[in-house]
């Protein structure tokens, strides 16, 4: 075996996407590298995880092409939609797989078709020599749902990177309450805007920031909503934005409705920059985000939800207080050479 350490990464689809699963496997193919691993970006088809025929045929391809032993890791959003693939590679490729958060899980889909994606990626998972999980819940819900050997499993989370605390809104301006995430059903801006459609009487300005190009049906009906409540003077949506950071620093408030997060990158950002936080308990986010930084309520809980926003619009010393828990809770999170030396160890002991 070679004495530099040798990686396949395969990563269906566009890597500079704006999102956090892609966000995830830019930054940890950067750290790998600063920690003098080779990483091959392996660029899978795009259709993943409903892949056509021909997607699959090509796929395959690719993977046949690799050399006997390739250390491959496999981005979740591919790997639990190529069982068969996984299954026909398992004794030949040293095969580890990345999972963000199970695939069935993904809001907005047929019952039918997250029994389906279950049963695949279940099947996948069975071929593998390990399992990187960007959370603890998902290491849970592997375990719990699929039968994965907690042994098998390593927990690297996201890093967060160190910033300034958010200096917010100028005086005299309402209160900015800012939104990161795709116009997708699972981030559920719809339950935001439904709960700030009960707050017209008060002040405040809203934006939403998240790609506009992974669902356009979503895309179109969320900006539909904000026209038919008559907020489009007050939320604005601005689609993927390369650089988020002046997003964050005239912030006064985070609040994402998401229904499940696999870990919650965007609410670990926040809390680094003191934000307060308004969100649900959905998957990993009561894991992440404590008491001390925000007020957690069930997914899609519309009442529940202008009810925390009103707590931290009309209470300005609770926001001042939720902040302070959010920046302290956010110095406390691994930055990201410590998540990567996590991931380079895992995977060195499979290699």
């Amino acid at each position: 075996m070679s004495d530099v350490a040798h990686l396949v990464f395969a990563i269906p689809g566009d890597i500079e996407i704006r999102s956090g699963g892609y966000g995830y496997d830019r930054r940890m193919i950067g750290e790998l590298c600063r920690l003098g691993w080779q990483v091959d970006h392996l660029r899978l088809p795009d259709g993943f995880p409903d892949p056509d025929r021909d997607e699959l045929e090509t796929t395959a391809m690719q993977f046949s092409g690799l050399p006997d032993g390739s250390l491959v890791l496999v981005d979740g959003l591919a790997f639990g939609a190529m069982p068969d693939i996984a299954r026909r590679e398992a004794s030949r490729l040293r095969l580890v797989a990345l999972v963000h958060h199970p695939l069935a899980l993904e809001t907005g889909i047929l019952q039918e078709r997250a029994q389906e994606l279950c049963r695949s990626e279940a099947a996948a998972l069975a071929c593998v020599r390990g399992i990187v999980v960007t959370s603890p819940e998902t290491a849970r819900t592997l375990a719990s749902d699929f039968g994965v050997r907690q042994d098998a499993i390593c927990v690297a989370i996201p890093g967060t990177e160190r910033a300034e605390p958010s200096r917010g809104s100028a005086d005299g301006e309402p209160p900015m309450i800012l939104a990161v995430g795709s116009l997708t059903p699972r981030k559920d801006h719809a339950t935001l805007v439904a709960a700030l459609a009960q707050l017209r009487d008060r002040a405040w300005r809203c934006r939403i920031v998240g790609s506009d190009g992974m669902d356009l049906e979503s895309a179109s009906t969320l900006r539909r909503q904000i026209a038919d409540h008559g907020l489009g003077d007050r939320i604005v949506v601005t689609g993927a934005l390369d650089d988020i950071d002046a997003e964050y620093d005239r912030a006064d408030i985070f609040a994402l409705a998401s229904r499940y997060e696999g870990f919650g990158m965007v609410f670990a950002e926040a809390m680094a920059r003191g934000l307060p936080i308004v969100g649900c308990r959905g998957g990993a986010v009561p894991d992440l985000v404590p008491p001390a930084a925000g007020m957690l309520v069930e997914p899609g809980d519309i009442d529940r939800f202008a009810a925390a926003l009103t707590t931290l619009l009309d209470d300005p010393q609770a926001r001042r207080d939720y902040a302070a828990g959010a920046r302290a809770a956010g110095l406390k999170l691994p930055d990201w050479p410590a998540s990567a030396q996590i991931l380079a160890d895992f995977l060195e002991g499979i290699r």
